[in-house]
């Protein structure tokens, strides 16, 4: 039996063998492809002992091996996706043999190229949403000293009442943003809301989403953002273009 394991980055097509040489993975290890089915795997060799299951197991509740892992793992997708249609895989996705890796390809080879297919042409960008400080529940803030102890609590009520006025304000605007990107998509996902400590911002989070957009439309997406700038219930940010991570599920699930 092999030391080793093959350890799979992604899905890809039409990539030409010399984009991967000199290009290293998970562990140091020389990327390389296999082919089967009109359909490439990115793949590398991995120690048998790290990524076996009862060892990965262990090894992923290391945070500084997972962290240099994932890194490793990203640098090979984003490197190839930079030039080339590609799927990505999950972290730490190994199959005992090129093998069977081959043999994954050519069983699944329709669906792999249906993924592919969906994801020609566009990138994946994200938008994240916080509702301002301000308005009613900063206005609440600035009001009269309380007199007495009912008074602070009937204050305090009241800004209560107003703060989530003014989020739920920010929510419906958030939706109507989503609605009009949404238009421009191919496709979304939603992701958790990040509170404050993840996301480094003060202002609650009210919207997390990834939206597949054709390269195309990049500029209408982002004049659409300028135009929210000075919007009084919500600030948006855009990231991208990504290699498509939240759209290649379905190439996992295939596998």
């Amino acid at each position: 039996m092999s030391d080793t394991l093959t350890y799979v980055y992604a899905l890809a097509r039409d990539v030409d063998p010399g984009a991967v040489d000199g290009l290293t993975g998970v562990g140091g290890g020389a990327v390389r492809l296999l082919t089967a089915a009109g359909v490439t795997a990115v793949v590398g060799d991995v120690d048998r002992g790290e990524f076996e299951e009862r060892a990965l197991e262990e090894r992923l509740e290391d945070l500084e091996w997972l962290a240099a892992t994932a890194r490793a793992h990203h640098h090979v997708v984003d490197t190839l996706g930079r030039d080339h249609l590609v799927a990505p895989l999950a972290l730490a996705t190994v199959y005992f043999d090129d093998e069977r890796v081959r043999a994954v390809l050519a069983e699944g080879g329709d669906a792999f190229g249906a993924v592919l297919d969906q994801l020609a042409g566009r990138a994946e960008f994200g938008l994240k949403i916080y509702a301002r400080k301000g308005g009613a529940a900063a206005a609440a803030g600035e009001t009269a000293r309380p007199r007495s102890g009912a008074d602070y609590l009937r204050q305090r009520r009241q800004a209560l009442r107003e703060s989530e006025t003014s989020l739920d304000d920010a929510r419906a605007a958030a939706a109507e943003v989503d609605a009009a990107v949404t238009a421009l998509a191919a496709a979304t996902r939603a992701h958790r809301l990040q509170d404050a400590q993840l996301s480094g911002r003060s202002d609650p989070m009210v919207l997390n989403h990834a939206y597949l957009l054709p390269v195309e439309r990049a500029d209408e997406l982002r004049a659409l953002v300028a135009s929210l700038d000075d919007h009084p219930r919500i600030r948006v940010e855009v990231t991208g273009p990504w290699v498509p991570y939240s759209f290649a599920q379905a190439a996992q699930g295939a596998s």
